[in-house]
C-alpha cells in the first residue's frame, strides 16, 4: 500500500506541477522537522552554538536561542528552487519552545538584504513587539528580543518588516510552542509541528505551491509513521499568504481541537479545520486501524499543487 500511495503522490505531483523525482538534500528534511524544538535535532556541542538553558530560582529556565536571518534558496517541490529569506537558513524556522513563565531571550542577527524583525504572538513589552519602523533590523545589524512565555499554547513568529506580506510570502516565520506548567490534558505519545504555507513562484502575487513544512506532497512520498492507538499530538500553524483561508483534513478518523491551545478542554471534535492567516490550534488524534491515511487541504487546488501527504499507521 505504501508504494502506491507514493506512486499516486508522484503522480500528481507530475500531471499538476510539471515535476517529477524526488528531494535533494539541501540540509531541510520536513520528517526531521516534524519532532523537532529547541534545536534538539543537532549534537550537543553544535546545539550550544544555537541554544541554551540556565535555572532560574523561580524554578523556571532562561532559554537563550540565536537567530538569523539569511537569503537561501530553499527547494519546495522536486527540483523547484525558491529564493528565500529564513530564519538560520530554512523555512519553515526551528521551532521555538519553553514551559509557561519561561524566560526567552532570542539573540537576533540580520544576515540577509532586506531589513527583519521577529515579532512573537504572545504577551511580551512594546520594546520587543518587532512590528514598528524603529523595530528594524538593518542587515549587519542584531538585536536582543526578551519576554516572558506567556501565555501556554500553539504560537507563532515572524517578521514584521514592510511589505508584511513580501517578509512573510517570502518565508520569514515559525512555530512558537508554550507549554502549559500544570497540564491536564492527556498524555501525547506522540508530537507533531506541522506548518501550513505556500510560494508564489513568479511573484504574480498568487501561490503556485501548496505545502505543509515547505516541501509539496514530501509526506505522501515519506509518510509520517505513527502507531494504532496511540495519541498524536500535532501543532498545527497556518502561515499561507495571498490566499484567505486553508485547511486541514484528515482521512478515517476524528480528533480533539484546542484552539490556539490556551484551554485545557478540546472546543471541537471533527476531521476538518479551517483557518485565515495566523489561526492555529493543538489536534489530538488516535488511529483506530493501521493502514494508510491521507491528510489535506479540504481546497482541492492547495490539494494538488502539493499540499497532501499520509500517515502510514502501524501496529
Amino acid at each position: 500500500m505504501k508504494n502506491s500511495s507514493i506512486e499516486h503522490a508522484q503522480r500528481i505531483a507530475q500531471h499538476s506541477m510539471g515535476v517529477a523525482g524526488s528531494y535533494s538534500d539541501d540540509g531541510f528534511n520536513p520528517t526531521e522537522y516534524l519532532t523537532t524544538w529547541n534545536f534538539n535535532n543537532l549534537p550537543p556541542e553544535e546545539r550550544a552554538e544555537f541554544y541554551k538553558e540556565t535555572p532560574l530560582g523561580n524554578s523556571s529556565l532562561l532559554r537563550e536561542y540565536w537567530i538569523f536571518a539569511e537569503d537561501k534558496d530553499i527547494e519546495i517541490a522536486p527540483g523547484v528552487m525558491f529564493p528565500a529569506w529564513t530564519y538560520n537558513g530554512q523555512v519553515p524556522a526551528p521551532t521555538i519552545r519553553a514551559t509557561e513563565g519561561d524566560k526567552i531571550r532570542i539573540h537576533f542577527t540580520n544576515r540577509g538584504g532586506k531589513p527583519h524583525t521577529m515579532h512573537f504572538h504572545g504577551f511580551h513589552p512594546a520594546n520587543m513587539d518587532g512590528s514598528l519602523t524603529e523595530d528594524f533590523v538593518y542587515p549587519g545589524q542584531s538585536f536582543t528580543y526578551e519576554f516572558d512565555a506567556d501565555p501556554y499554547g500553539i504560537h507563532l513568529f515572524h517578521c514584521h518588516s514592510m511589505p508584511l506580506k513580501q517578509h512573510i510570502a517570502k518565508g520569514l516565520y515559525g512555530a512558537y510552542i508554550v507549554d502549559p506548567k500544570n497540564d491536564t490534558r492527556p498524555h501525547a505519545d506522540r508530537e507533531l509541528v506541522m506548518v501550513m504555507n505556500g510560494f508564489d513562484t513568479d511573484l504574480d502575487g498568487e501561490n503556485d505551491v501548496y505545502a505543509v513544512n515547505t516541501q509539496a506532497f514530501y509526506y505522501a512520498m515519506n509518510p509520517i509513521k505513527v502507531e494504532k492507538n496511540e495519541l498524536v499530538r500535532i501543532y498545527l500553524v497556518n502561515i499561507l499568504e495571498f490566499d484567505l483561508m486553508n485547511s486541514l483534513h484528515i482521512h478515517a478518523t476524528f480528533f480533539d481541537e484546542y484552539s490556539t491551545g490556551t484551554k485545557m478542554e478540546p472546543n471541537a471534535y471533527t476531521d476538518i479545520v479551517s483557518f485565515v492567516q495566523g489561526e492555529r490550534s493543538i489536534l489530538d488524534v488516535r488511529f483506530r486501524y493501521p493502514g494508510t491515511y491521507m491528510f489535506h487541504a479540504h481546497q482541492t487546488e492547495f490539494s494538488e499543487l502539493g499540499w497532501m501527504g499520509f500517515f502510514e499507521v502501524e501496529e
